[in-house]
């Protein structure tokens, strides 16, 4: 197994990642679809002009958030933006990769995050969730929805357009870029492997549903990255080989009890090829390690709440949840920025 390695970080820091300036981020949200069947609430982040007053976005008694320009003019470029769509994990929402979308907004890509109806944490709606096949649909949705946007549709490359998935958004953007779900493997593996995280989540999720081993995939992808993906041992291995197009997982080094690297991300970086996928694990990151920043007594308020909630806001070394951040955006922009620098306009 390939771990973080010291060499490979140091090659990452010397790659000229910081092609674009540093951009003033704008925020808007996009309320698409507000009386159909799956209504998505989108997230946009995107380069904006240093003119208007800025708000908190994210910000809330547990996490710090950031602040952005709401409804700010985009800024105008000489080269049009890459485009990234983010996947949210199960139970979460777009903004606990706010952070990341911040970061890589302001070294100029537009990211674009929706929030997945029935595994959100104001949704759990279970006829909503177990229709999983969805989720790889809402990003192609929202797509669609910024390609059309009066404000910023102008301004992308809709041949640069990469995925981004968190946990179950890890699943969600491997079924986007062309991996294939099969229930009947997924079911076997559970059988050996049945104290995965993902082999409690069958009826919630319908996961024996044969809806799922339809191809998913959007040919307008054309890399992504997991972030301790979920759900991944049902990806069947052809598949995984079959995927021609770039990409970067990562994945947590300290379990969490349900979800080890090996068996997720790990299984993966088995069948990807090697040529065009980068597999790293973080080993003093914890499953939650990519989640927003907590404040300070954030661990003793989810605690009371929950029990055993505040592990959350824990991490599995000695460093600061900013550190680790701070390397996740070097090794994530430096990918990016490499394979659309060396993309054809």
């Amino acid at each position: 197994m390939l771990k973080f390695n010291h060499l490979f970080n140091t090659l990452v820091l010397l790659f000229p990642i910081f092609t674009y300036a540093s951009f003033n981020v704008g925020f808007k949200q996009i309320n698409l679809d507000k009386v159909g069947s799956r209504p998505l609430n989108i997230a946009v982040w995107y380069p904006a002009k240093n003119s208007g007053e800025t708000i908190a976005i994210s910000d809330n008694t547990v996490f710090y958030g950031s602040r952005v320009i709401p409804n700010g003019k985009p800024l105008l470029s000489n080269n049009k933006y890459p485009l990234i769509v983010f996947s949210h994990g199960y139970g979460g929402s777009w903004r606990n990769l706010s952070w990341l979308a911040y970061e890589l907004t302001g070294q100029g890509y537009i990211v674009v995050a929706p929030n997945h109806p029935g595994t959100t944490i104001l949704n759990r709606d279970i006829k909503q969730s177990v229709q999983l096949w969805q989720r790889p649909r809402d990003l192609s949705r929202t797509i669609d929805a910024i390609s059309i946007d009066e404000d910023l549709a102008s301004y992308i490359d809709m041949n640069k357009i990469s995925a981004i998935g968190y946990s179950l958004g890890g699943w969600t953007v491997i079924a986007l870029a062309g991996g294939r779900f099969n229930t009947a493997l997924f079911k076997q593996d559970c059988m050996t492997h049945s104290n995965l995280k993902a082999c409690e989540l069958v009826s919630d999720l319908g996961l024996d549903n044969p809806e799922l081993n339809n191809s998913m995939k959007d040919p307008r992808i054309k890399a992504f990255i997991t972030l301790d993906s979920g759900l991944a041992r049902g990806f069947t291995p052809q598949s995984l080989k079959n995927m021609d197009i770039p990409s970067l997982v990562i994945g947590a080094g300290i379990d969490v009890g349900d979800m080890a690297v090996e068996l997720e991300s790990g299984y993966l970086q088995q069948f990807l090829t090697k040529s065009l996928s980068t597999y790293i694990v973080i080993p003093d990151a914890m499953h939650f390690s990519f989640m927003q920043v907590c404040k300070v007594g954030a661990v003793d308020l989810l605690n009371k709440e929950s029990e055993g909630e505040g592990i959350i806001c824990q991490d599995g070394g000695t460093r600061e949840r900013t550190e680790i951040h701070r390397e996740l955006s070097y090794l994530i922009t430096g990918f990016l920025s490499k394979i659309f620098l060396n993309t054809a306009d």
